[in-house]
């Protein structure tokens, strides 16, 4: 037996009692707007709602923003113990989302965050409203739009178990434990991926970039046409299904990405033939992250683009496309687009920039071998993109599975991880 099952046997021999947030309440009050344009690099310590969604946890010790007195006409304030809940949101799955806060200041809360004050164990009342349970009643009732409220009459009428402070307590000291432990994981595995990625970069760079002896010639005398796709608005020919469009948001470093494709009616796409595109083409990225290169894939072959550039090399038997694609997202590569990319606002790479990119070409086999390498380094650090995400997912999931396993007090806890 566990000591949080010894202390539920002892103390709670009936089962938990469940509350309201309006029992448990010693206080409960809504904050006072803070505009974005009244927060201060010194000054008050204050929360915005907004930051309760984006910046703290379950639980935070110190405020990110902080702002001048005199900008607040009514000021509320929060201490030690409190909680905070976000009563305006974009979603209904996520409102009301609440912390604890744990410091030693004194400070403001913003508009649209209401502030309970208690005497129960605050990092468990937050964990305790962090369940799926707690967030089922928060979204009760609510309707999806743009804008989602909740309310302190809401917010007062839902019910959480809440068992004397002992056990509390023993929960807390588990789930911190158990968070610890999955952050901790979260940054290793985080970590790897980053590792491995800059392996990748570093063995790319030296394939492309070891040979001193090979010529340098151009992008442009290897290439029968350096082209840029549709560049005429084609709102007007959006439909449902067509002609794929790819847009510069769907290019990445080396494979095409085909989430939120728009499609073009053949009449449109007729107009502009010649840029029509083919299997193996280059495309690049002329804006947002300029110098992105992929190739198309057979199965895209018939595709449009819209204002990315196009490379079409001349002859396939002496130049291999994955080589020239991998060169362009190089460092060296990249240093080019760098020095040469255009524009104030929004930089911008161009058609002329691009074929005057200078590259080494060895002879066609050697390009092949070093596309092999690549390819395979690619393969597995495609897999590990897939792989440690989900891994990271699967232990946060994990974490939300024990954690509200917990709060229903409806098992037996010496099996439980940190019990």
């Amino acid at each position: 037996m566990s000591k949080l099952d010894e202390l539920i046997a002892e103390l709670c021999p009936d089962g938990v009692e469940y509350k309201t947030i309006d029992e448990i309440a010693v206080d409960i009050y809504r904050g006072s707007g803070i505009r974005r344009d009244q927060v201060t690099e010194n000054g008050i310590p204050c929360v915005r709602y907004g930051e309760i969604y984006t910046t703290y946890g379950v639980w935070f010790e110190k405020c990110k923003s902080h702002t001048q007195l005199e900008y607040v006409k009514s000021p509320k304030y929060f201490e030690y113990g409190d909680i905070l809940f976000a009563i305006t949101g974009e979603s209904v799955e996520d409102i009301a989302k609440c912390c604890a806060y744990i410091g030693n200041e004194k400070c403001l809360a913003g508009g649209d965050i209401v502030v309970l004050k208690h005497r129960e164990d605050p990092k468990y009342i937050s964990y305790a409203l962090s369940t799926v349970d707690a967030q089922k009643q928060k979204s009760a009732g609510k309707v999806k739009s743009k804008v989602v409220h909740s309310s302190v009459p809401a917010i007062k009428a839902i019910k959480l178990p809440v068992p004397p402070l002992e056990i509390q307590r023993e929960i807390v000291h588990i789930l911190d434990s158990f968070t610890s432990f999955t952050a901790e994981l979260k940054g290793k595995l985080t970590a790897e991926r980053i590792a491995r990625k800059k392996q990748y970069e570093f063995y790319r760079d030296k394939l492309l970039n070891s040979n001193d002896t090979v010529k340098k010639t151009t992008i442009g005398e290897i290439s029968e046409s350096v082209t840029v796709g549709i560049a005429n608005s084609a709102t007007r020919s959006y439909r449902d299904s067509g002609v794929i469009m790819f847009r510069n948001q769907n290019i990445k470093e080396n494979h095409l990405d085909d989430a939120d494709l728009i499609y073009i009616d053949n009449d449109f796409s007729s107009k502009y033939k010649n840029k029509i595109l083919k299997e193996n083409d280059i495309l690049v990225t002329r804006t947002g992250y300029p110098g992105q290169a992929c190739i198309v894939p057979k199965k895209y072959e018939g595709a449009q683009t819209f204002t990315t550039l196009i490379i079409r090399l001349k002859n396939f038997e002496k130049t291999n496309p994955k080589y020239v694609c991998y060169y362009i997202n190089s460092i060296s590569g990249k240093k080019y687009v760098q020095k040469m990319q255009s524009g104030a606002a929004q930089q911008n790479f161009g058609a002329t920039a691009l074929s005057s990119m200078p590259i080494s070409i060895p002879n066609i086999d050697i390009q092949n071998k070093i596309v092999d390498v690549l390819d395979n380094f690619e393969a597995i650090c495609s897999d590990l993109n897939i792989g440690l995400p989900a891994e990271i997912e699967a232990r946060q999931k994990q974490y939300e599975y024990y954690r509200d396993l917990l709060l229903t007090f409806a098992h037996p806890f010496y099996s439980f991880p940190y019990c």
